[in-house]
């Protein structure tokens, strides 16, 4: 094929976008997707190819020991979409690089290079939203490959690996196995625990006060005057007669309100008063026939500003407290909107609109509220934000002319239409005028019957000009917090003036512990300390609760006991791996590297073996001069005590009650080995474990019960009541290696009228039933969903408990023969929904009922649906996503991988300049060798 008649290939990550560009395009142009990443380091030592397993530095996925050195390997998954787009480029006449603008999307565009070796010119093409107009200028305004974005993305990469796979195995040996431990992972779980630990210090109090209705004596309609002034709104309107005051001091000293408190005690501070309720019902009584007076008010003009479009982090606080969105459910509503070419990508730090955006959106505020809700000048955000990730844009609406949430409501889900109207409202408000108006604070005095004087006060707000609050009203995390831009309005009155006290009514209050994170106030909090990045909070707050180290009560994020195990170990041993100053410091490197001002190889060097340079991480330099990660882990391993790390004290100071992590869910223990236990009910807060409650659950009745002696290895036998159910167990003596044999109750059975028999029968499982023609060996076993056999991979479920113990080889090869079906049916399920071909394979796409729930199939990858994923409104684009996310996972054992290959240190620079030379110059170097 002549060149001249040959298109030009351009890639991108997602199949969506692909389809959305090529659009835009026209036939000069074929657009594909990578479905992200193409290779990565190996997720577990089957990952690793064969002729590098006996490397020392095999099983980190790095030759920490030559420049670092990373291994990339292709998933058996992606390899058939490698060879594809490898075809595709040899019939190219130019190479589109068209992912993100970020690190990770530069990252991408750097390893489709490194692993498709193009012979034809390459262009670096960016853009920040997918429309015809910002899709044509990036194909005119192609760049260079941006080599420093691609080091600190590696470099991040690699430190993440570094530390996982460094202070993980840790957690195994001295906590529970298969836990994990991540750089921002383990700092955002200390944060949760942190305030957990709040909680369990605190120590409530109570007190009172004195709430009044006060009269003016005017009948209403008196001086047209507000707490403010003129209200353009209700200029003229009736006054209100009366208005609620609170007691805030008596002979001069002030009355304690819930801030006053010490937290840990209870106790008030000093120099304030706290009312106790016969104080309090006393006084009352003491004022009712008092006349009061207004001894002072003070006003003062009200304004605030708009807020500034969203950034990342921004996004998801406000959809998780307007929306209820979790963040994942955010981003993932986020990419549908941005592929879609709805609007701006959704991975930014930058406040800045562009020259266009503030023009669209001074046009519509105009527009749809009127010429005074417009400034005269556009309003420009210049907010510094720590660890900034490169984007030119806030989120905003697409294009030059924004839409209205009206006009697009017919082509969006709901969760579409519900984020993309939050986009419109923050990004139009951020360019109206500003909201005014006036406060003011009015004190009341009186002197009761026993000659006590009592002062009462209480704020109030007209808003006289609503500006950008016509459009947008911000959410606070504090839920009963009033809102800064409220209104109450309060009766014109004059120092000196008369009022009578319609109602005094004492009111008890209670201090409250601090609240728990939610996912947007624990959003916030990363973003304040300058812990990780926006565009990856998602993801951390993914992991953490993926991992069980927190769950969730309502919305709020509570660690588990495990978490407190973690937290606890790190702390006191590792303490500045968790350091939040260190963990941000870290952040500046990366940045720093991103920006070409630190090598990256130099940096991890200084991390991961120590150095006697100043500084490490931006900080005082204590990790690298303590020998660095490697040297750090390895020496304190051996002081770490297991027993000490999993046992968490709880209840009253002097009490020797602890909460031990065992590898069966969490217990109590009083005194020593030999003390009292009791199982933690597994949804009960750490906080809520009160001494109340330990004395409850310690008192209670233990459910074990001691079957009798087997005969046949002289074991005991209990029966045991555990987390997900009731199940036998040996109980083995002190010092044994082996693991005691385990085994649930059937269905059939209670804890009460098993026997030991019957435990001998449940603990011989899993049976051999017998070898199949092919010498593969069949068993009957138990599991969490029922009885089945099993050959290697393949099961079928029996019909009944009893036949794990009847089932015959034949009646088992029978079985496995069969198609599989759902339950006790005969025939296999119909498909809950038919949608499209898979754009990756090209075969047809179903939605299916299984076991664990729903699941999209293309005959061969099977994907479930998430929690945000509705069976219903799945669309053909969310379905391929599933399928290509799975597909990027692989499977869960995998055989030598072929595409692997670690760089070599010595070229690693000359590399990546010959890399970053090729993007510019349109000529293409050797990719490495698989």
């Amino acid at each position: 094929m002549a060149t001249s008649n040959r298109r030009r290939l351009v890639i991108v990550e997602s199949p969506t976008k692909a389809r959305k560009i090529a659009g835009y395009l026209g036939d000069d142009y074929i657009v594909e997707s990578s479905f992200g990443h193409i290779r990565d380091l190996p997720r577990n030592a089957a990952d690793v190819p064969a002729k590098y397993k006996g490397e020392p530095w095999a099983r980190l996925g790095v030759d920490v020991d030559h420049g670092f050195e990373p291994l990339y390997v292709v998933s058996p998954d992606s390899k058939s979409h490698v060879a594809k787009l490898r075809s595709m480029v040899k019939d190219a006449s130019e190479l589109y690089l068209a992912t993100d603008e970020d690190r990770e999307g530069e990252a991408i565009a750097w390893h489709l290079l490194e692993l498709l070796n193009p012979k034809i010119p390459v262009r670096r093409m960016v853009f920040h939203e997918i429309t015809p107009a910002a899709i044509r200028s990036a194909v005119d305004s192609t760049r260079d490959l941006n080599m420093d974005l691609v080091d600190a993305q590696e470099t991040r990469r690699i430190l993440d690996r570094l530390y996982g796979y460094e202070v993980s195995p840790v957690l195994w040996k001295k906590v529970l196995p298969k836990l994990s431990a991540g750089r921002v992972q383990s700092v955002a779980t200390r944060l949760v625990v942190e305030r957990e630990r709040a909680r369990m210090r605190f120590v409530t109090a109570g007190y009172w006060d004195i709430d009044g209705v006060f009269n003016t004596g005017i009948d209403g309609k008196a001086a047209n005057r507000t707490a403010g002034g003129a209200d353009d709104k209700a200029g003229g309107a009736d006054e209100p007669a009366t208005f609620g005051a609170t007691l805030v001091a008596l002979d001069g000293t002030r009355i304690a309100t819930g801030r006053d408190f010490a937290a840990e005690t209870g106790q008030p501070r000093d120099g304030v008063l706290a009312l106790s309720e016969e104080r309090a019902t006393a006084l009352a009584g003491a004022l009712a026939e008092t006349t009061f007076e207004v001894t002072s008010v003070d006003e003062r003009p009200y304004t605030r500003r708009p807020y500034p479009p969203f950034i990342t982090s921004t996004l998801q606080q406000e959809a998780g407290r307007k929306l209820r969105f979790t963040a994942q459910r955010t981003m993932r509503t986020a990419q549908r909107l941005y592929e879609n070419g709805y609007i701006t990508y959704m991975r930014t730090d930058s406040t800045n609109l562009s020259e266009t955006a503030i023009a669209a959106a001074r046009a519509q505020a105009r527009e749809l509220y009127g010429e005074r809700y417009v400034p005269a000048a556009p309003r420009t955000y210049n907010r510094k934000v720590k660890n900034a990730q490169e984007a030119h844009e806030a989120i905003r609406p697409s294009g030059d002319t924004f839409r209205t949430p009206g006009q697009v409501a017919a082509a969006l889900s709901q969760d579409e239409f519900r984020l993309y109207e939050l986009v419109w409202q923050r990004t139009v408000a951020s360019q109206m005028s500003d909201a005014s108006g006036q406060t003011v604070t009015v004190r009341i005095a009186g002197v009761s019957a026993a000659d006590e004087r009592a002062e009462f006060a209480t704020s109030g707000r007209t808003i006289t000009f609503p500006g950008f609050l016509r459009a947008y009203v911000e959410n606070t995390d504090d839920e009963d917090a009033e809102r800064d831009d409220s209104e109450k309005r309060i009766p014109a009155v004059a120092p000196g003036q008369p009022l009578r006290a319609d109602e005094l009514t004492p009111t008890g209050h209670q201090t409250s512990p601090p609240a728990r994170y939610t996912e947007p106030s624990l959003v916030k909090a990363m973003e304040e300390l300058g812990i990780g990045r926006p565009s990856t909070y998602e993801s951390i707050l993914r992991t953490i609760l993926d991992r069980g180290y927190v769950w969730k009560k309502g919305s709020a994020l509570v660690p588990s006991w495990t978490a407190f195990a973690v937290t606890g170990l790190l702390e006191a041993h590792f303490a500045r791996l968790v350091d939040y100053g260190f963990t941000a410091s870290m952040e500046d490197d990366l940045d720093a590297i991103a920006a070409g001002r630190e090598p990256g190889v130099e940096w991890l060097t200084r991390f991961y073996f120590g150095s006697d340079a100043e500084h490490v991480g931006g900080q005082d330099g204590g990790l690298a001069r303590s020998g660095g990660l490697k040297r750090t882990v390895a020496e304190r391993l051996g002081e770490i005590d297991a027993r000490g790390v999993n046992s968490i004290p709880v209840g009253r100071r002097d009490s020797d009650t602890v909460v031990r992590v065992g590898r069966y869910g969490p217990y109590l223990q009083r005194g020593d080995d030999g003390g009292e236990r009791a199982s933690i009910p597994g949804d009960l807060a750490p906080d809520e474990l009160t001494p109340e409650r330990i004395d409850e659950l310690l008192a209670a009745p233990s459910s074990d019960r001691v079957l009798g002696r087997q005969d046949s290895t002289g074991y005991d036998v209990v029966v045991k009541a555990g987390r997900y159910g009731p199940y036998v167990t040996e109980v083995l003596p002190d010092g044994a290696s082996e693991r005691p044999r385990t085994a649930s109750l059937f269905k059939s059975m209670t804890p009460d009228s098993v026997t030991l028999a019957d435990a001998d029968r449940l603990l011989s499982l899993p049976r051999v039933v017998g070898v199949d023609t092919d010498g593969a060996e069949i068993t009957a076993q138990n599991g969490r969903y029922g009885p089945y056999v099993k050959k290697g991979t393949e099961s079928r479920s029996l019909e009944s408990e009893e036949q794990l113990f009847t089932v015959t080889v034949d009646e088992a090869r029978a079985l496995l023969a069969a198609p599989k079906t759902r339950g006790r049916r005969t025939a296999a399920a119909a498909p809950l929904r038919e949608m499209g071909n898979d754009p990756a394979t090209g075969q047809p796409m179903v939605v299916k009922d299984g076991r664990f729930g729903p699941y999209v199939t293309d005959g061969e990858t099977n994907a479930s649906l998430r929690k945000d994923d509705d069976v219903a409104t799945l669309t053909e684009d969310r379905a391929a996503e599933l399928l290509a996310d799975r597909r990027a996972r692989g499977p869960a054992k995998a055989t030598t991988r072929r595409n692997a290959a670690p760089r070599k240190a010595t070229k690693k620079a000359t590399a990546k300049k010959a890399t970053a030379k090729k993007a510019g110059a349109k000529k293409a170097a050797p990719a490495k060798k698989a």
